[in-house]
């Protein structure tokens, strides 16, 4: 082979081994910056090939996928000084790889990592330590209500390093060891001051409760009992003025009538013994065997 015929293969050797270095392919779960002595020059979103200056640019790679975290474990106080260790599992992904670059540098998922830890630590800490939350409401189905503060929040801040806040929960709520006693015995105490106040207000509506009920059975007696006198003393009239008619009708029978209920309520109550003299007055119609009637 001949000095030209060498130099024509080495030069299509180098022609194709640069192509071959100008590309490079993006995967669809990753997004790539082409960087030149260190500035921007590509954004690759869309997998596919590529296109960059052998020797002087690099291909920087970033995972488009959702990554997750898992914080230490944190201690907060809540409003009741009930102190909980909590630690946090986190999902988040690298949303504008250009600000990710400029935030965190070379330092990547590494350095994101770290950075994002410190911001769930203080928004963590403010959320579960702010008024108002007390260890019972991060116990309880509140917690979901509380995440979701804590991620909006989070967000936010991960917004300026290029990131995603996906979702944040909250893995384990625990008493710290040293405090679980006396704690315990707290939770105790607060519980029997609630059943004490539930007794207190139970017994003040019993009270209300029996007091209407003994001023409606006075007020329905009382009324019950006006009512009768009233009825009574209407019959007595009804009675008098029956009684009146019949002596203005006939004095003679009326006077027969009156004689023959004394006659009868003398005998009555066991007393059947009477002794009079036998021309008492009282005796009058006893003697007279058919009493005179006004026709």
């Amino acid at each position: 082979m001949s000095m030209r015929s060498r130099i024509a293969v080495i030069i299509a050797a180098v022609i194709a081994v640069g192509g071959l270095m100008s590309l490079f392919i993006v995967d669809e779960r990753e997004k790539v910056l082409v960087l030149r002595f260190g500035q921007i020059k590509q954004v690759k979103t869309d997998p596919g090939l590529g296109f960059k200056i052998p020797w002087l640019d690099q291909v920087v790679r970033f995972d488009d996928r959702i990554l997750s975290l898992e914080t230490p474990v944190i201690e907060v106080t809540p409003a009741d000084d009930r102190r909980l260790e909590v630690d946090a599992f986190v999902m988040y992904r690298i949303a504008d790889i250009v600000k990710f670059r400029q935030a965190l540098g070379a330092g990547g998922e590494r350095e994101a990592s770290i950075q994002l830890n410190d911001i769930l630590d203080g928004q963590i800490r403010a959320v579960l330590g702010a008024d108002g939350v007390t260890s019972n409401a991060i116990l309880s189905p509140e917690r979901s209500r509380l995440m979701e503060l804590i991620r909006g929040e989070a967000q936010t801040r991960a917004k300026d390093l290029g990131l995603d806040v996906v979702d944040v929960r909250l893995r384990q709520t625990n008493l710290p060891e040293q405090n679980f006693d006396a704690t315990l015995q707290r939770m105790i105490a607060e519980r029997e001051r609630e059943a004490t106040d539930e007794r207190a207000r139970g017994r003040e509506a019993a009270q209300r409760v029996t007091a209407v009920a003994d001023r409606t059975h006075e007020e329905t007696l009382s009324a019950a009992k006006r009512d009768a006198l009233i009825i009574e003393g209407e019959a007595d009239a009804e009675r008098a003025r029956i009684l009146a008619n019949a002596f203005g009708a006939d004095p003679e029978f009326f006077d027969f009538y009156r004689s023959l209920a004394a006659y009868e309520a003398s005998i009555l109550g066991g007393n059947s013994t009477l002794v009079i003299p036998p021309d008492h007055e009282f005796l009058t119609y006893m003697k007279s065997a058919t009493p005179r009637v006004a026709e």
